[in-house]
């Protein structure tokens, strides 16, 4: 059993099928130095406690921080044999420094050593997503701050409904964003907790400072028990949640900017460089880079899925099921960070095509709601309101005609309460400024909403700088 730290309870050698089939270092190699981080801290923790010599540690962390070079270096080669990073490294380090690389795993197990590094590398990753998150809301916040009085259709059951301006959508979209970058905050937040030191599930009777290998770590405090922390892989479930709903945001946003690209609706352009063409059909733009947004959400959302059915009938404590979740986790994470990146740089480049959007907003009577309005202001009660523009909008169809280019008269039949400043509200611009309060599509309230959050954006950007 040579090369096994378990090998002295086994008599046969382990099965080449079963090392393959067993081994996780082909992808949580990934965690090295997240590995390497908590290894120094716990063997500086067991010099402190007396466990090990202060020249054991010295030892140790030089070839931890040796070993880490050769990794990035691509030096390091990998062993199916040693199963997984963790092992990887302490074989390697035993080699470089001799017995005090044994004394190493004094005092922990590798099931508190892998909540811990999961947890470091996952911090990490959500600190990367939410800053690539920013970069995106940035530039939305930007877009809606030049094409807030860009005047559009508002979509209901996807036929028009009223007008609203470009900016205001664009800052619907930056409100969803916001609440996931909330959302990685909490989960942030909650999983900030130090596994390690509660070894393979009963703790150890080694005399460890558990504060200090928390602290050492940035972490908030150690878990408070000891089973629960080993097994505890909810945080990673609670992120691929949150990961799920923002990929759900990203995918509506790409969906939207794909119905927007089409020849049907022509109220942008995504650029050439985020599209590409027909093998086929030569005079084909496709919107591909949305297309893969949209696809790859369900990616995230189905390693969500994966994660919980994995968890859903582990006993207590470790379990090598766990074997399975870090490649969903990885997944996840890769696919949202650069599923982020390309939206941070394709849509500030977005061509918005205002003539476009306008005459859009011209069909399907936008403006008949701001007629009940009016009707209300002139005591009609709605109801009754609601009843009279109806029966002027289905005459204003069988005119072939738009609201405002109804003759005054034709509009009286229907109520004689209106007047000439009826076509004061009919108007887009007319519909448009008239919402002006906190959350309305007024260009005003949209341009002031576009600068609150640039300015709101710029201070969490600091927290990353």
């Amino acid at each position: 059993m040579s090369g096994k730290i378990w090998g002295g309870r086994f008599s046969q050698d382990t099965n080449e099928l079963v090392e393959q089939f067993s081994s996780s270092v082909q992808f949580d190699q990934r965690l090295y130095a997240h590995d390497i981080l908590g290894s120094i801290a716990h063997a500086r923790m067991l010099a402190k406690v007396g466990v090990i010599s202060k020249d054991d540690f010295a030892s140790i962390e030089a070839g931890l921080e040796q070993i880490k070079a050769q990794i990035e270096a691509g030096e390091l080669e990998w062993s199916v044999q040693l199963e997984d990073v963790h092992m990887n490294i302490e074989s390697r380090l035993t080699d470089l420094v001799g017995d005090a690389g044994k004394r190493l795993h004094t005092g922990r197990s590798r099931n508190d050593q892998i909540a811990t590094d999961i947890r470091l590398y996952l911090r990490d990753a959500i600190g990367e997503i939410q800053h690539a998150l920013l970069q995106v809301q940035v530039g939305l916040a930007e877009v809606a701050e030049a094409q807030a009085d860009t005047i559009m259709p508002g979509f209901t059951h996807m036929q028009v409904a009223q007008p609203i301006t470009f900016g205001h959508h664009m800052l619907a979209w930056n409100e969803m964003l916001e609440r996931d970058f909330s959302r990685l905050t909490d989960c942030a937040k909650r999983m900030n907790v130090c596994p390690l030191g509660s070894a393979a599930l009963a703790g150890t009777s080694f005399a460890i400072d558990r504060e200090m290998t928390a602290k050492e770590l940035g972490f908030d405090y150690p878990s408070a028990n000891s089973l629960d922390a080993v097994a505890d892989r909810d945080f990673m479930i609670e992120f691929t949640a949150a990961a799920s709903l923002l990929m759900v945001h990203l995918s509506r946003m790409a969906e939207e900017m794909i119905l927007w690209s089409t020849d049907a609706f022509d109220f942008v352009d995504l650029g050439d460089a985020f599209c590409t063409g027909s093998s086929i059909m030569p005079q084909k733009k496709n919107p591909d880079m949305a297309e893969l947004v949209r696809g790859k959400t369900s990616r995230v959302n189905g390693h969500l899925h994966g994660l919980l059915m994995l968890m859903k009938g582990q006993p207590l404590t470790y379990n090598r099921d766990n074997q399975e979740d870090k490649e969903m986790l990885f997944d996840s994470i890769d696919t949202c960070l650069v599923c982020l990146q390309v939206y941070s740089e394709m849509i500030p480049q977005m061509l918005v095509k205002k003539d476009k959007l306008y005459a859009a907003a011209q069909g399907g009577y936008a403006t008949a709601t701001d007629l009940a309005d009016y009707l209300v202001r002139k005591q009609v009660p709605f109801r009754d309101a609601h009843e009279i523009v109806g029966k002027t909008v289905n005459h204003a169809i069988e005119q072939d005609c738009t609201l405002d280019a109804l003759p005054l008269s034709a509009m009286q039949q229907f109520c004689s309460a209106i007047e000439e400043d009826v076509f004061d509200v009919l108007t887009l611009e007319g519909s448009v400024n008239a919402r002006d309060h906190i959350g309305g599509t007024a260009p005003a309230r949209v341009l002031a909403a576009a600068k609150t959050a640039k300015r709101q954006l710029a201070t969490k950007i600091k927290q990353f700088a």
